[in-house]
């Protein structure tokens, strides 16, 4: 019989994806849970498990094209199994016909949320090649189980026709295939069209038209993808959360000194920074300041504090700024912490964080000092109550024991949302985490 999977829920607050290759072809055999595509949404990218056992009977869906949460990309030729259905006697036509009985299957692998089993007799895409000859009507089982559709779909809403890399270099050029018209086979959209059609945009006569435009002088690149969602987390939290932001200068020389001690004995192997450091005591702080790991239930009317603390890592990755995150931080050792920020970041920057790790954060930690940034207002992730960000670290004349003398010294910058955290415990906060990092040792436990 055939079965159809549709794109599922990919993580919260998405509703569509950008299908970047497939793993499998028409013909193939896969088996429950084998990867058969990858998948790009404004939060990572994300590797499809197949829900069915059995043949890929079509490929729905091309590289490039973005793709609606509950639309079909790919559907199975599967072995009609006798608990699953039943065939009955067609009075009318003196053929057989198939009742398919409703099983609901969960796919085993994390990574998607909607239930995958279809019931009912699904749509096949009818391809612009062999659309007419599926004819209006032919509802009768063919060989193997797979049912023909009883009427082609409607072509005038397929994406236009093209091939993979024509389509990133339309993507790459800001152009929309939509608007292009197709001088190919069966009006496939060739580089030659696409060319053509940027040429016809720049021209004078074209020049006020709401077009994609790549010219000598400027690109402009449509937004999408992780910089649309991250433009809209940003706006939403600047504009609804009121923000505050404190600062903190702090002499972190016996940070420092402990990093390097650290590094030559107990931590030989680790990446361990003034980050690893930091994200432990902060860890540690939120759980005996629970209002800057809280958040602002708007629907509910109420202020939620989590018994856990999810930190999460403002990471510059190619794809944009992601903020993967901890889960239960301030229950990890030092070293455990070490290991954490160093697989989720690598995980971030090659764009394969998994929906769980982009979501459900409590607080973040940003690390602007990387860049040789002293300190900034950072905004908060949407859903939280603060954001720390670290400066770099950098030697300046600094009072220590009466005299001056060249220090370590990073700048501590905390925007907290004032409908949660008032300036006393914002302050307090902050004051906490200095402290620390101007003696650490006496804090930090290295099991």
């Amino acid at each position: 019989m055939l079965e159809v999977f549709k794109l599922p829920d990919l993580g919260e607050g998405l509703t569509e994806s950008e299908l970047l290759s497939w793993k499998v072809a028409i013909g193939d055999t896969v088996h429950l849970n084998q990867v058969i595509a990858e998948v790009e949404t404004a939060k990572a990218v994300v590797e499809l498990p197949s829900p069915y056992e059995g043949v890929v009977a079509d490929l729905l869906a091309e590289p490039g094209q973005t793709v609606p949460v509950g639309d079909p990309i790919v559907s199975f030729q599967t072995a009609l199994e006798h608990d699953d259905a039943a065939t009955v006697p067609n009075t009318a036509s003196g053929t057989a016909v198939v009742e398919e009985v409703e099983e609901r299957r969960q796919p085993t692998l994390v990574g998607y949320g909607a239930e995958v089993a279809q019931k009912g007799r699904p749509q096949r895409r009818a391809r612009a090649a062999v659309g007419a000859a599926v004819g209006a009507v032919n509802s009768a089982p063919q060989a193997g189980g797979v049912v023909v559709l009883e009427k082609p779909r409607d072509t005038g809403t397929e994406r236009p026709r093209s091939t993979p890399p024509v389509r990133k270099f339309a993507r790459d050029s800001g152009v929309n295939l939509e608007l292009v018209t197709g001088t190919g086979p069966a009006g496939l959209i060739t580089r030659e069209d696409v060319e053509a059609f940027l040429k016809s945009a720049a021209s004078p006569e074209n020049a006020n038209k709401a077009t994609p435009i790549v010219s000598d002088r400027e690109t402009r690149t449509p937004i999408k993808g992780v910089r649309k969602a991250t433009a809209a987390a940003m706006v939403s939290s600047a504009f609804t959360a009121p923000h505050v932001t404190e600062f903190l200068t702090v002499d972190v020389t016996k940070t420092m000194k402990l990093i390097r001690a650290l590094k030559e004995k107990d931590f030989a192997g680790f990446r361990l920074g003034p980050l690893t450091v930091l994200a432990k005591i902060v860890s540690a702080a939120l759980v005996r300041h629970p209002e800057l790991n809280s958040r602002w239930d708007e629907a509910a009317g109420e202020i939620v504090v989590p018994n856990y603390v999810n930190l999460g890592l403002a990471a510059a990755t190619p794809r944009g700024l992601m903020v993967p995150n901890i889960k239960d931080a301030h229950l990890l050792s030092l070293r455990e912490m070490s290991g954490a920020i160093d697989d989720l970041v690598s995980t971030a920057r090659e764009g394969k964080s998994s929906p769980e790790q982009l979501t459900h954060g409590t607080f973040t930690i940003t690390n602007v000092g990387v860049f040789g940034v002293d300190a900034g207002t950072p905004i908060i992730n949407p859903g939280e109550a603060a954001i720390l960000a670290m400066g770099q670290v950098r030697q300046q004349p600094w009072a220590h024991k009466g005299k001056i003398k060249l220090r370590d010294v990073m700048v501590l910058s905390l925007s907290f949302d004032h409908r949660l955290v008032d300036g006393e415990q914002g302050s307090k906060f902050l004051s906490e985490i200095g402290a620390v990092l101007e003696d650490p040792a006496r804090f930090l436990s290295l099991a």
